[in-house]
């Protein structure tokens, strides 16, 4: 370890694969986090008619009907993998916090829980987690395009130095990713069935 970096470093005499979180990653993850949060709250903050709001609240409960942990996780995963798109995941990040903003405040009303903080959901450990993932598949969104641009990795020799430095750690943390929400998921789940059932849930999934 040296200086802010940790490395993991598998070598051979052709190729280097090493992971290394610096402080700039964490700050493009933190810029990820963030920009789902805005995008959510803006979608919480939408004035819906009671009919939209019963409307979208009967969509979305149809949607989520019979899920369990193994469909929180899969959904989940769909999601995140979808953000790390280069540029166009980013996007989808941000529309997928919108709408979930959106659902958050149809289902307030619905339910008569309008004084009820959007935010109230990220201070739960699984929602701390889904938040941490849809942050660093934001960011590695945002990474990856402005360093295609950069980089041009079909030229002739760029390919390799792209691998080591650019998709190695977008592999790593696909599996990071992978990781999380399946142990978010399990932890949702048990907080389901302390709860109160899918009622309970429908706050909170991403869509």
């Amino acid at each position: 370890m040296r200086g802010d970096k940790t490395n993991y470093t598998l070598a051979d005499n052709k190729i280097s694969l090493r992971f290394s979180v610096s402080k700039r990653r964490l700050l493009y993850l933190g810029f990820g986090v963030v920009a789902f949060l805005i995008a959510y709250s803006v979608g919480a903050s939408l004035q819906l008619s009671d009919e939209e709001s019963s409307d979208l609240s009967e969509q979305f409960t149809d949607r989520i009907a019979g899920i369990d942990q193994y469909g929180i996780f899969f959904n989940n995963l769909g999601i995140a993998m979808t953000m790390f798109i280069p540029a166009l995941g980013a996007g989808f990040g941000a529309f997928a916090g919108f709408s979930t903003g959106a659902v958050f405040t149809a289902l307030s009303e619905s339910q008569g829980l309008g004084n009820i903080s959007p935010l109230l959901i990220f201070i739960t450990p699984f929602g701390i987690m889904e938040l941490f993932v849809y942050g660093v598949a934001m960011s590695r969104s945002g990474i990856l395009i402005v360093r295609l641009v950069r980089e041009k990795p079909w030229r002739t020799g760029n390919g390799l130095p792209f691998f080591e430095k650019t998709l190695v750690p977008t592999f790593i943390e696909l599996g990071i990713v992978v990781a999380v929400l399946f142990a978010a998921a399990l932890i949702e789940w048990w907080f389901i069935e302390q709860f109160g059932g899918l009622d309970s849930n429908v706050l909170i999934e991403p869509v």
